[in-house]
Formats: structure tokens, C-alpha cells, sequence
């Protein structure tokens, strides 16, 4: 990384120039300081994150907790604590690994039984391990989508996901690595606070928790049934379904509304995350220019955040990030990515801006129409004029509501009858918060 070369005033003790008449020896040459490289992201996190060097047998095992402290909470935590459990490897065999999460308290006193749980499935954040929400904390628009379940009296439990705030690749996108990492977070968190959390939850997730919650919501029945999933709630949703040929609603096709820089902040994401843990063996930089080096080097120690601001001031597309022919690297991408089949059972509500320039709205219909041509009860609620960002507090409104009613044993039935296709994105609407 380059640093703008710092600009030396010779001044005397009176802030006059006069000192500078006298020769003065020259300055030390300034060496730029570049950040070191992080293959994998691993590092920049606390020795909480380090896994001992012997696992507890069997997933969903606590390791360890300790209190998060110095970061801000919603207004309605009363205790927030990092977790390191163990879980099972979504990518190859399936062997143990560590992940970390977190779970956070509503204030007062548990109810009967224990609070339920809301399992929040993180959005993209990045690859790197200072990305991991436990140790980054919240920003904003998470802060006060996330006081709206406390406030309706559910703790929440949410995994970071394998390979971030631990050691090795985070394999971005795929519903395996998720799924598993947050149904683990739910069993050793379920144990270690037996009493104070109820085996009653509610699947939730934004953007890339949004796929990973429909994800982890059709693994659940096979892979823990030990655990109680009452729904799930997706927003945002990137994910893929697939569909058999003859549905009663039609795939449309995929638009991609997102900037060439936000592309090339997403693509590097994916290769960095997703293809080194498909293809540890490779050396995935021989597929990048030097645009591409530069930028791999950024994903491996900052997020999403820094890398979109990154991309802009560079000028980074994936056109002149990458080089070549990348299928090799993408080679089992699309198997890990898409969901066997779109039938989940449990009821499903899902919420789409329908000015998402980042997810798009036509991704969300077709995941919407697969389930309900599967047979999933799905409540589909559309935003008129909210983004990717602006629809995730507004459709709480909708969202609590629907979780609510499955405490309460009641169904929605879904208005799979009534949907119709959307390929045209809106424009965003003024004057609503985190609508951007």
C-alpha cells in the first residue's frame, strides 16, 4: 500500500521560517509501512480466538466464553459474551473445527423455560478474521434490527461462521460452512446456558444471512433435530435453489445491479474465501493482475466497508482485477452455493427491497417462487423504494410478528398464491434511514 509522502516545515521556536535559511542536514528517507500479509485473513484478533490444540469430542461442544466489553450494545442487551465452540467442516471431510460467535442477553429476567432464541445470521461482512461481528462489534443498522428482537424478548445467538475470528479460509457463501456453524453455536450455547435460553428458535439473516438462514433452515431437520427450529426469516436474500425443470412459476433471469467496484469487492471476497477453502492447494493470486494482488492483500486484513471505498479509489473492476480463465478455481462453487432442493419445513418469511441494488430483486423472486413451488409455506413482504440496507429495520414491522406467531404455534400459511414475478429495480426512496 501506498502512503502520501509526509510534507517537513523547517520552523524556529518562534514559528517564524528564519531556521530555514541555515542549511539543514537532510531527512531521513520515509519508508512507507506496509501492512503485512495475512494469508487466509487469520490474525489481528485476541488469543480468546485460538483454538487449543485439542478439541472437545463432537460438535457443539462450549470451549470457552468471556464477556464482551468496550463495545455498543443494543439498548436492550443486558449481557453480551463471546463464544468458541466447536462444529464440523463444511468444505471436504468432515472434520472438527472451531468457530466463534456470541450470544446477547435481553435485560431482565429470563422468563420460564428461558428466553427463546433468535439465531442472527450475519451479512457479508469480509474474509478476514477482524470481520468476525464478535470481536468488530455492530454497526448501526445491525444494532437496532437486532434491539428490536431483544426488545420482543428473544436472546439472540449468532455464530460468525467457520474460518472468521479463527484460523483458516472462511468459505463465503456456502450453506454447508454455515449451517453448520450456526446449528453448533446453537447446541454449546443451549448447554451452557440450560435454563436461560429456551430450545425454541427462530431463524435470521441478512443478505448473506439471509441465504445462509434458508440454508441452515433445510439442514436443520436432518443434520439437529435435537433442535427446535420453529422458522426462518431471510432478508436481502443471495442464495440459489435448484429448481426442477416444469415449475408452476418460471425462474426469471438474474440481474446483477451492483457497481463494477462493488463486483470486484464481492469477487475477491469469493476467491479469497470460497475457492481457497474449495481448492486449498492452489495459489489463487496467479489468477489476479497486480490490481488484483493489491487488492487480495487489502481483503486479507480489512472489510467490506474499507474494500467498497478501496475499489472506488483505485478504480478495481473484476475486469482488470482478474486474469485468465478462473474455472479451475470455480470448480464445485456452484454445488456448494446452491441448496439440493428449495422444500424447507418450517415456515419461511422473507423480505425484499425493491430497490436492492446489491442482492437485486429478481435472485429474491426466483428464491421465493422455487420454495413455494417446493412446497414451503413462504410469506413474501416487498419494500417499495428501500435498498438492501434501508428494507432490514423497516421489515421488522412484519418480521417480529411472524416469530411471535410461531411461539405462539401458529403457522402462517404464506401468500405463495398471490406472487408474481419482479425483475425492475426502484429507485430509492428519501428521508428513510440506512437507506442508501
Amino acid at each position: 500500500m501506498k502512503f502520501p509522502a509526509r510534507l517537513f516545515l523547517c520552523a524556529s521556536a518562534l514559528g517564524t521560517l528564519a531556521a530555514c535559511a541555515t542549511p539543514q542536514p537532510a531527512p531521513k528517507q520515509q519508508v512507507a509501512v506496509v501492512e503485512p500479509d495475512r494469508p487466509h485473513g487469520d490474525g489481528g484478533v485476541s488469543a480468546f480466538y485460538q483454538p487449543p490444540a485439542q478439541l472437545p469430542a463432537g460438535p457443539g461442544n462450549m470451549i470457552r466464553t468471556e464477556e464482551i466489553q468496550g463495545k455498543h450494545l443494543p439498548d436492550n442487551a443486558g449481557l453480551a459474551v463471546r463464544t468458541l465452540y466447536t462444529s464440523v467442516s463444511g468444505v471436504g471431510e468432515p472434520a472438527p473445527v472451531a468457530v466463534s460467535g456470541q450470544i446477547i442477553f435481553p435485560k431482565g429476567t429470563p422468563p420460564k423455560g428461558g428466553w427463546p432464541i433468535v439465531a442472527w445470521e450475519h451479512g457479508t461482512t469480509g474474509i478476514a478474521d477482524i470481520c468476525a461481528p464478535s470481536w468488530r462489534g455492530y454497526f448501526s443498522r445491525d444494532r437496532a434490527y437486532l434491539d428490536r428482537w431483544l426488545a420482543a424478548g428473544f436472546a439472540v445467538v449468532a455464530s460468525d461462521y467457520q474460518g472468521l475470528g479463527t484460523p483458516g479460509p472462511h468459505p463465503y457463501l456456502m450453506y454447508r460452512p454455515e449451517g453448520y456453524s450456526v446449528l453448533n453455536g446453537l447446541r454449546a450455547s443451549l448447554q451452557q446456558y440450560k435454563g436461560t435460553l429456551r430450545n425454541q428458535i427462530v431463524l435470521v439473516g441478512q443478505s448473506q444471512g439471509g441465504g445462509a438462514a434458508l440454508g441452515t433452515g433445510w439442514l436443520a431437520p436432518q443434520y439437529a433435530p435435537d433442535l427446535h427450529v420453529l422458522g426462518t426469516v431471510a432478508t436481502g436474500v443471495v442464495i440459489a435453489f435448484h429448481v426442477p425443470a416444469h415449475t408452476a412459476h418460471p425462474q426469471i433471469t438474474r440481474d446483477n445491479p451492483e457497481s463494477p467496484h462493488m463486483s470486484a469487492s464481492y469477487g475477491i471476497l469469493t476467491v479469497e474465501g470460497s475457492m481457497t477453502s474449495l481448492h486449498p492447494e492452489a495459489d489463487v493470486r496467479q489468477f489476479m493482475t497486480e490490481k488484483g494482488k493489491e487488492l487480495s492483500h487489502q481483503a486479507r486484513q480489512s472489510c467490506l466497508g474499507d474494500l467498497f471505498k478501496y475499489t472506488n479509489a483505485h478504480d478495481m473492476t473484476e475486469e482488470n482485477v482478474f486474469t485468465g480463465d478462473r474455472s479451475p478455481l470455480e470448480q464445485g462453487f456452484d454445488t456448494a452455493f446452491t441448496i439440493p432442493d428449495a422444500h424447507l419445513k418450517m415456515p419461511v418469511f422473507v423480505g425484499t427491497g425493491l430497490a436492492d441494488d446489491e442482492a437485486g430483486v429478481s435472485q429474491q423472486y426466483d428464491a421465493v417462487a422455487a420454495m413455494c413451488d417446493a412446497g414451503t409455506p413462504v410469506t413474501w413482504k416487498q419494500y417499495p423504494g428501500l435498498t438492501h440496507n434501508g428494507a432490514v429495520n423497516v421489515s421488522a414491522d412484519d418480521s417480529v410478528p411472524f416469530a411471535l406467531s410461531l411461539l405462539k404455534g401458529v403457522k402462517p400459511r404464506g401468500n405463495c398464491r398471490t406472487i408474481k414475478p419482479i425483475s425492475k429495480l426502484q429507485k430509492p426512496l428519501a428521508g428513510v434511514r440506512w437507506n442508501n
